[in-house]
């Protein structure tokens, strides 16, 4: 079983105490172009042993979200972090596009050209 976080869910653990970590589980490209803001990079296919050096507390609070809910990179990725250890692992499974959708803001360089356009 999956545990999945709604983006209401999400936007209420952002802005609490004890906010999650939010990885998108994308290429860099994507991520570079716009991703959740605060989110880290790390590719689904990137997850291995060496996510302990950058999160190595196994019980910290992630959630993984990737583009929209029938991209499956999220669901690897979350896949992956529970197979390593990870206690508190989520996926926003509706992903960027969701986020996109209602109006919230992201970061990245495509996000700044179109701002600036």
């Amino acid at each position: 079983m999956t545990a999945k976080i709604t983006r209401t869910e999400l936007q209420d653990a952002l802005g609490s105490a004890a906010a999650p970590v939010l990885i998108e589980a994308l290429p860099a490209r994507y991520y570079v172009d716009a991703h959740l803001p605060g989110a880290i990079n790390i590719p689904h296919d990137a997850i291995d042993e060496g996510v302990k050096a950058i999160l190595p507390d196994l019980s910290t609070p992630i959630v993984v979200y990737c583009a929209s809910g029938p991209c499956k990179n999220s669901g690897i990725a979350q896949a992956a972090l529970i197979k390593l250890g990870y206690q508190n692992v989520r996926d926003y499974h509706d992903g960027k596009q969701d986020w996109l959708d209602a109006g919230l803001p992201l970061q990245g360089q495509g996000v700044l050209e179109k701002v600036d356009a």
